[in-house]
């Protein structure tokens, strides 16, 4: 069975640096028993590059970024906050971090992580913006299905298309 990130529906027209980002930071996830799914619809219309949850239910998204354009270029990323508890950038390797400095970026509201295809460490650790009780619950129940669908899809690929 393919992992999500060879999934077709994960990063399929991503660059390969974003797709070794998305696999490090699974990684580093899994090892805090986080479990991730990758490209998430959200309510408002945004996609997030990738939503975990955790032992205790709580949402964290990654928004990755693998150049200073597309970094610079994402005025989007506010919109995310409302479906998680923490909010993360995920860049490669040898990624100008300083971009992340400034207010603009909100340092205040987000973590830094940096990976490459094998693992991931956090730079930065985000902060605590708990999601209210009935939008957690929507969310989780968001999450659970979106990955039974996933998986069903898996199971039998006639279904694919209705993921």
């Amino acid at each position: 069975m393919a992992s999500l990130i060879d999934s077709p529906l994960c990063f399929a027209d991503s660059p390969l640096a974003a797709q070794d980002v998305a696999r490090g930071t699974t990684r580093l996830f899994f090892r805090q028993d986080m479990f991730a799914l990758c490209e998430v619809p959200l309510p408002n219309g945004r996609r997030a590059d990738m939503v975990a949850i955790d032992s205790k239910g709580l949402l964290t998204i990654v928004e990755i970024k693998v150049s200073r354009a597309d970094l610079l270029g994402d005025h989007k990323w506010p919109d995310y906050l409302d479906y998680c508890d923490h909010f993360y950038w995920a860049v490669p390797s040898g990624f100008a971090l300083g971009h992340f400095d400034g207010d603009g970026l909100g340092p205040a509201l987000s973590g830094l992580i940096v990976a490459d295809r094998y693992d991931a460490a956090v730079v930065r650790e985000a902060p605590l913006r708990k999601l209210a009780p009935a939008r957690r619950k929507a969310e989780t129940l968001r999450f659970a299905r979106r990955a039974a669908r996933r998986l069903v899809a898996d199971l039998d690929p006639g279904l694919a298309a209705f993921v």
